[in-house]
């Protein structure tokens, strides 16, 4: 039977399955490896919940317990509408929009809500029913109250305004100098300050933080992660793993930072397992200022034949370092560690659930990449089910300019857009150095928007050269065309089907994509053109008239943006990011916006993760683990908070 990547869909979400290619040929031993780690990745999920919002885990716990316990008839539309509100919640990890950021707000009435509610036992409730409603009410049907969960606006107070759980009572200007005093203290290694706390002031005013870890914030979860983590280590392929997570243990138990860096470095050194995990706080896209991060685990195995490619670039990346068209200055004499794999995701959670990544780099601590390396993974089961799923729906054809272009596409695109997340992920993020004394945190709200044009830039200017061909990671020199055109469309037009006509850009991911093609539309030279947006028929197209001149304007930038980053110039990247990244043309919007509500496409899409069933033998030996992909996504969603949530 054919592979049925499509599933659900709902509000401007398709569900999508990703399949375990090859997990039936791995030996016994590695599948109850996965399976235990898979066990502490789903365990996170309450922590991401909470982190996301201080009230997203009694909104969702509520809205289960009014699908568990209530009936509606099948004409009632509000009924259907808070349904697909639950989902929107669950998809989102908490109220809050899991790309634009913005509270949803329920197209259904607090009446009904009300009602609902108190149609449910009070004992199936998180509190009673009118304590409940009088707290959780206003935040889901006010819109001006906490309406954003991470703001970036500039000039705003970015911590008072947004509503990640992250700090308490304080203001950027307080978490700014608490933070860079600690730095300031702290030598030329630091650990990631902040990285796994909530902030805010005691009852006598002073700051003190709350650290994640067993005994701690989050204890019951993160003892349930370790429980797991424990069992996964009787399995692991080798001494290496079963240090790391050791190591990972001993973090969980203590909260230590340097713990957390010594657990990176380690990890950076496992190379030969063929199975690898992520699990913990790490990434800090959802806090304003990029201090605290967020929970996330994914399990995964290298794909062996895609292995090929990432291992190929990675082997050659002192050469990419030393072409790179930056300033000497700001290049690192010597690449070390650049490790990089395509693999296949087993289980996702936290952060990476249901919306995921499909590349990754780590450890995101600077001097640990300058002096261990970096790990970089490309998810390849995740971008095949994306590829597949996007066949035939018709967006090409009506947002390229013309069938040869379509054509170039269809020909060169899934082959280039892996590859351009290779260097992005492979090399882009390991690439440069920062100048001594530079903070790393310099460009602060801007930084990830920085950072991750750094890494596309990186990936755009050399998917165009030679070496390409030379490595055999293109079957010719015209490939890179089909990545260029894909780009310039998507940072200039395409890409805003995400947002809704008149919001601003604000994640950063898109902030980079946009700041990268409208820079470059903007800096050509006017008079010999290398990108033009042509009117035909009432519709709008990007034509691009000199794709090595383009490659050219991607070489100027990466070395500007190098030269931000490398010497911390806030003020340079906040202009770069503020006059290419944020606003829309908003009569292009509409239009775009109206082209694509008649394709009937989802604009965001987020994966179903397979269950794992482990079975055991008579003395409690797992014998086999046999994969399930037939779960729906609320029988997942309500398995998850059954079976995985105990605060």
């Amino acid at each position: 039977m054919e592979f049925k990547y499509n599933d659900e869909r709902f509000a401007d979400i398709q569900m999508l399955r990703y399949q375990l290619s090859g997990f039936e040929a791995l030996t016994t031993r590695q599948k109850a490896y996965i399976y235990y780690l898979a066990e502490a990745t789903l365990w996170g999920r309450d922590i991401t919940f909470d982190q996301f919002g201080r009230y997203n885990l009694l909104i969702r716990k509520t809205l289960e317990a009014i699908l568990s316990n209530c009936t509606a008839s099948p004409a009632d539309i509000e009924w259907e509408k808070l349904v697909e509100y639950t989902k929107r919640v669950w998809f989102s990890n908490g109220i809050y929009h899991h790309y634009g950021c913005e509270k949803f707000v329920p197209e259904f009435t607090q009446e009904y809500f009300e009602k609902m509610v108190k149609m449910v036992p009070e004992t199936k409730l998180p509190m009673p029913s009118d304590e409940l409603l009088a707290v959780i009410c206003p935040v889901m049907f006010q819109p001006e109250l906490m309406p954003k969960r991470v703001n970036k606006v500039s000039g705003e107070d970015l911590v008072v305004t947004s509503a990640c759980n992250y700090y308490e009572g304080v203001t950027q200007q307080e978490v700014e100098d608490y933070y860079g005093a600690k730095k300031a203290e702290a030598g030329a290694q630091p650990p990631s300050f902040g990285l796994n706390s909530m902030l805010r002031k005691d009852g006598e005013g002073r700051l003190q933080e709350d650290v994640w870890r067993i005994g701690g914030k989050y204890g019951k979860t993160i003892g349930k992660i370790t429980e797991n983590l424990s069992k996964a280590a009787e399995y692991a392929e080798n001494e290496q793993q079963k240090k790391i997570i050791s190591l990972l243990i001993d973090y969980y138990k203590t909260g230590d930072l340097k713990t957390f860096d010594e657990y990176s470095i380690e990890w950076l050194k496992e190379l030969d397992g063929r199975i690898d995990f992520i699990n913990g706080f790490i990434e800090v896209y959802g806090d304003p200022l990029g201090y605290k991060a967020s929970w996330e685990g994914i399990v995964e195995y290298k794909d062996l034949e895609a292995c090929k490619r990432t291992q190929t670039i990675s082997t050659n990346a002192q050469w990419f370092e030393d072409h790179s068209p930056v300033d000497p200055r700001f290049r690192k004499p010597q690449v070390k560690g650049v490790v990089a794999n395509a693999v296949c995701a087993a289980m996702i959670g936290g952060d990476e659930y249901p919306s995921t990544a499909i590349g990754i780099n780590l450890p995101n601590a600077d001097w640990i990449r300058a002096e261990h390396g970096s790990k970089s993974v490309t998810i390849s089961n995740f971008t095949n089910a994306y590829n597949k799923a996007a066949r035939g729906n018709g967006f090409l054809e009506e947002f390229a300019i013309d069938s040869d272009t379509v054509a170039m596409v269809r020909k060169y695109g899934d082959n280039c857009d892996d590859l351009h997340t290779d260097l992005h992920e492979c090399l882009g993020h390991g690439s440069g150095r920062l100048l001594p004394n530079t903070d790393p945190d310099a460009l602060k709200a801007y930084g990830n928007t920085i950072e991750e044009a750094r890494a596309d830039l990186f990936g755009l200017y050399y998917i165009a050269d030679e070496k390409m061909y030379e490595l055999g990671l293109v079957p010719d020199m015209e490939a890179y065309k089909s990545n260029y055109y894909t780009y310039i469309m998507n940072g200039m037009m395409t890409q805003n089907v995400r947002i809704k006509l008149g919001d601003d850009i604000e994640e950063a991911h898109m902030r980079n994509r946009a700041l990268i093609a409208n820079w470059c539309y903007d800096n050509q030279d006017k008079t010999n053109p290398v990108i033009e947006m042509l009117k035909r028929d009432g519709k709008t197209y990007i034509k691009i008239i000199d794709y090595k001149k383009l490659r050219q304007l991607f070489a100027t930038l990466l070395a500007e943006i190098q030269r931000i980053k490398s010497e911390g110039d806030y003020d340079a990247a906040m202009k770069l990011v503020e006059k290419y990244a944020v606003k829309i043309n908003q009569e292009l919007h509409r239009e775009v916006l109206e082209r694509y509500e008649k394709l009937n496409i989802a604009p965001y899409k987020g994966f179903l993760n397979p269950r794992m069933q482990p079975m055991f033998d008579a003395s409690g030996e797992i014998t086999d683990v046999v994969l399930d992909y037939t779960e729906t996504l609320t029988e997942q969603m309500m398995r998850y908070s059954r079976d995985y949530s105990v605060e």
